[in-house]
């Protein structure tokens, strides 16, 4: 691929790509944008075909951190980072340690957190060698997992698309399709049995798969996720999944959930969902509650406050909707837009000043 071709088509600033053959390491650091603030957003592991796709991956994921960070009024930038490997087989302290050491060449300018295949342990390793890591251990001053979070905003999210769709924020008797089980949607699960909704999921992970349906969760095959009838459709797992061969066999009224980069194509697939009649809750509004939930670890951790903010998330999703209704566009179009104007505002201010001071407040308050 032409690294600085797709680099310029999406507007990212620096990519740094991380190699240590004696510990494993592949891995990408994208920084798409610094305008707000520094970047921060977690790191991926992952078994990609190739590193071709890792790259892109990380592309993708860091703009959409910088979307995600603008619409929920959060001072940062956007960036994510890619490693590739099998999260079950391929971790080791000293992988995660190596990758430690190339997110403190950063100075600050990169924080990461946990992903997809990440977890608080892998946080503790990296921060033996770089202070830019959130997502730690409560014993050690951090938030812990940012997943139940995630899933706290993600079900408020629903509610709020509930309102607009069906005149009440009630989830209860709602069927819910939930793709992947895993950190975020076995939370969201466990939120929605409380709501009174009836659950359907499916994961590719055994052991996710039984502990959901333990719960009462109906299981059904991945492939066949799609296919079920239900009125919310909660993506929470990998991105590009609602594209040309899945649109046409969703059964659901609404689409709500956990996953980053759900629309293959952003604007013919959000366009496509209108269309439909499908109401989509963009993804980097309704998944907020993980982002908002690690930088409180930068300002110094109050859960209470964290979940607060992640409650906020429903006016958020319903000010996208408004703005939906009276440009008419599609919603995904409406998210790009609330985003979009924040960050300019703040462009329009000239050269960014929060590089030193940002930096050592947050390095002082970690």
């Amino acid at each position: 691929m032409d690294l600085f071709t797709e680099m310029k088509a999406l507007g990212h600033e620096r990519v740094l790509l991380c190699s240590n053959p004696e510990v494993g390491l592949q891995a990408v650091i994208a920084i798409h944008n610094t305008i707000l603030g520094p970047g921060l957003g977690g790191t991926r592991m992952w078994p990609y075909d190739s590193f071709d796709a890792a790259v892109v991956d990380a592309l993708r994921l860091s703009r959409g951190m910088t979307y995600k960070a603008a619409a929920a009024g959060i001072n940062l930038g956007g960036a994510k980072a890619v490693i590739v490997g099998d999260p079950k087989k391929d971790k080791s302290e000293a992988l995660f340690r190596a990758f430690g050491r190339f997110v403190d060449t950063l100075g600050g300018h990169y924080i990461t957190a946990e992903d997809v295949g990440t977890d608080t342990a892998d946080m503790e390793w990296i921060a033996m060698e770089t202070p830019w890591v959130t997502g730690v251990p409560p014993e050690l001053g951090g938030g812990g997992d940012p997943s139940p979070v995630t899933a706290l905003g993600v079900l408020h999210g629903m509610r709020a698309s509930a309102q607009e769709l069906w005149g009440s924020p009630s989830l209860a008797g709602r069927h819910v399709a939930i793709q992947g089980l895993g950190s975020v949607g076995g939370y969201l699960a466990g939120y929605l049995k409380e709501e009174g909704a009836r659950i359907s999921g499916c994961d590719i992970d055994s052991d996710a798969v039984a502990e959901a349906r333990a719960t009462g969760v109906e299981i059904v095959e991945p492939g066949a996720i799609y296919d079920v009838e239900c009125d919310i459709f909660a993506p929470c797992a990998l991105g590009a999944i609602l594209n040309d061969e899945t649109l046409p066999r969703l059964k659901a009224k609404v689409i709500a959930g956990g996953a980053n980069n759900q629309l293959a194509d952003p604007q013919r697939h959000g366009a496509e969902l209108e269309r439909r009649g499908i109401l989509y809750a963009p993804d980097f509004v309704i998944n907020a509650g993980g982002l908002i939930n690690v930088f409180q670890e930068f300002i110094g951790y109050d859960q209470e406050r964290a979940l607060r903010r992640a409650r906020g998330i429903f006016d958020n999703v319903l000010r996208v909707y408004s703005i939906a209704r009276r440009q008419r566009v599609p919603t995904a179009v409406a998210a790009d837009r609330l985003a979009e104007e924040r960050i300019g505002a703040v462009k329009a201010l000239g050269p960014r000043h929060w590089d030193r001071a940002v930096i050592e407040r947050l390095s002082s308050a970690h």
